[in-house]
């Protein structure tokens, strides 16, 4: 496999792919060495880029995040704190996974490389989660992994989770097994987290699976979520039925914020309040936040902390963004007859990962936090790479396939 990656290649093409699945293989374990791996292939893209003279390639639904990218820039100058907003607006670097993973990904091997060391960190994530739980854990204390935050943890369970489905059902040969034992370890942690919109997401992501794979079987779901209520301890039953109540301090504050969020849309209704700034903002008493709800630093919504925080022609993009890459995906999944075989799970995984994001989303900032967005933007390109785009010993010169809705480099003109 060795060979094969790096035939034909010279070292910027080989530094590239060796980062981008560095920089993978990290993704559950430390955020900053994940951000590392990826300047490095930045840096190495852009040196391919100039010295073959190509254009930067990228799927379609990149463009409205690039719009969203430039509103917030916008938004961090009409800050109530330019300064706080535009250190916060770095984190918009991270957006770029989607082009460097989209040319990295030069053939099928680096594919393999990639989806493997995905596959690995998520495994070892999962493991100290586990570990964590039966070593380290007080009792009742909601379950960690590496990146020290149970909801960070939960964020990175519940994309992995909802991939592994899509492996597990239009996968080919043993790596269904292997991601069918990955996700029943990952759905283990991921109730031990006690993160309920991360429970509801891969809910809805498995709604999502059995939908593509036989509709019919959508009744089954119920049956599950009952099953896994009476088999789980008390801790968990009590947190599952918390769902439901209107007393719990965490509902109570979740509409607490819908409101306040609101309010401030309000305000501040073209540019919002800057990024990173709807805290300082909603310590305000006239926007109604409790003492403890002013102690948090988001609005735990995306839609509303996007429009509070950058304004409402920011959360357009964003939308616009979300509505074009699910459009995509569900192409890319309704396609199946005549595809490469590998084909089907990326799709119907990414799909399931992307239907489970946004419903989490409803009731966590989840696009806010780093180390998710890094995944979830890495889970959404995969499915968008061309197969067999680049021919043996040419990996910066891809071609056109008849079904990809992606743009290529373009060679040199002579």
């Amino acid at each position: 496999m060795a060979r094969a990656l790096t035939s034909g290649k010279n070292a910027w093409e080989v530094l590239l792919i060796l980062t981008v699945a560095l920089a993978v293989l990290f993704s559950f374990i430390s955020i900053s060495a994940t951000e590392s791996f990826l300047t490095l292939a930045l840096i190495s893209l852009i040196i391919l880029l100039i010295r073959k003279k190509l254009k930067p390639a990228f799927p379609a639904f990149f463009r409205p995040l690039l719009v969203y990218a430039g509103l917030s820039l916008v938004s961090s100058a009409f800050s109530v704190n330019p300064e706080m907003s535009f250190r916060d607006s770095r984190d918009l670097l991270l957006l770029l996974i989607v082009p460097i993973v989209y040319m990295a990904i030069s053939r099928k091997e680096v594919l393999h490389l990639v989806m493997g060391a995905f596959f690995a960190s998520a495994l070892a994530g999962t493991l100290y989660s586990l570990w964590y739980y039966l070593f380290r854990a007080d009792p009742g204390e909601r379950v960690k992994g590496f990146m020290g935050h149970y909801m960070t943890q939960a964020g990175l369970l519940l994309l992995f989770g909802a991939f592994a489905l899509g492996m597990i059902f239009f996968g080919r040969g043993k790596t269904r097994i292997a991601w069918g034992a990955g996700l029943c370890l990952a759905a283990v942690s991921l109730v031990l987290t006690l993160t309920r919109s991360a429970w509801i997401g891969l809910a809805v992501g498995l709604c999502v699976i059995l939908l593509l794979w036989k509709p019919k079987t959508l009744v089954l779901v119920p049956i599950l979520a009952a099953l896994f209520f009476f088999a789980s301890p008390q801790t968990v039953k009590r947190r599952a039925l918390s769902i439901f109540s209107l007393r719990g301090y965490s509902n109570i504050e979740r509409v607490q914020y819908f409101k306040a969020g609101i309010k401030i849309i309000g305000d501040f209704p073209l540019f919002g309040t800057g990024p990173d700034t709807v805290d300082m903002v909603f310590q305000n008493p006239k926007y109604g936040l409790g003492e403890l709800a002013k102690r948090n630093v988001h609005l735990h919504d995306n839609f509303i902390q996007i429009a509070a925080e950058r304004g409402i022609v920011t959360l357009a993009a964003w939308l616009a963004f979300v509505v074009w890459a699910f459009i995509e995906l569900l192409k890319l999944a309704g396609r199946r007859a005549g595809r490469p075989p590998l084909r089907d799970p990326l799709a119907a995984g990414a799909l399931a990962a992307f239907a489970a994001f946004l419903v989490a989303g409803l009731f966590e900032y989840n696009f806010g936090d780093s180390e998710v967005v890094t995944l979830f933007l890495l889970i959404l390109t995969l499915p968008f790479i061309p197969a067999g785009r680049f021919p043996a010993g040419s990996p910066m010169s891809p071609q056109k396939t008849q079904n990809s809705p992606d743009t290529a480099p373009r060679p040199p003109q002579k």
